[in-house]
């Protein structure tokens, strides 16, 4: 699971035109006052094929794809390295007459100095939880936590907290782009963007 995505042919117009109409939409979500506009939810499945789906942030978007990061040792971390497919779902009521986009395809990893950039630019204390977090795992009380977390800060006193090597990004580079537009009376208006086998990219309107 590593990130070729330089070595992706070029874009064609249909997936252009869906990375700009998800930067419109993106802006406008912030325009009109979203709690989050980054906030997606991510469904993924281990090798049971047994979804589950959390809220994960947009850290990164652009032609290559959409980027969080996580431990790769959690649930999910574990579900992408056994089945690295992924769904993401953005849902912003307040833009327009509401609007969810939804995306699937592949997750790689993305490269180390991507990683390491972004981590440098994390409060400290989210770089010390990080560390302090098994992330997944039973905790027996937030007593346990917060001493891990004390003796993290003891250990990385007076020195750059470096980034976890478990601790990564992971890029959805994706095969299917819907656009979803709320509408009276449930007459929704929803716009498929999709690549087929060979990489060519489509697009086409579905029934409400």
């Amino acid at each position: 699971m590593t990130d070729t995505a330089n070595t992706a042919p070029p874009l064609i117009a249909a997936l252009a035109e869906a990375h700009a109409t998800f930067a419109q939409l993106f802006e406008e979500a912030r325009a009109a006052g979203e709690p989050d506009p980054t906030a997606m939810a991510i469904a993924t499945a281990g090798l049971d094929a047994r979804p589950s789906a959390r809220t994960v942030l947009l850290k990164a978007h652009d032609e290559r794809g959409f980027v969080f990061y996580t431990h790769l040792d959690g649930r999910k971390g574990r579900e992408l390295q056994a089945n690295p497919h992924a769904a993401l779902l953005f849902h912003w009521p307040r833009v327009r007459d509401g609007v969810q986009v939804r995306i699937e395809g592949p997750v790689v990893l993305v490269d180390d100095a991507e990683a390491d950039a972004y981590f440098a630019s994390r409060p400290r204390g989210s770089q010390l939880g990080a560390w302090a977090s098994l992330q997944s795992e039973t905790l027996d009380s937030r007593e346990t936590f917060e001493q891990r977390l004390a003796q993290v800060e003891r250990e990385f006193d007076g020195r750059d907290v470096p980034r976890p090597s478990r601790w990564t990004g992971l890029r959805v580079r994706p095969e299917r782009i819907e656009f979803w537009y709320g509408a009276q009376y449930r007459l929704h208006e929803r716009w498929l963007f999709e690549a087929d086998r060979a990489g060519e990219w489509s697009k086409r309107m579905l029934y409400p």
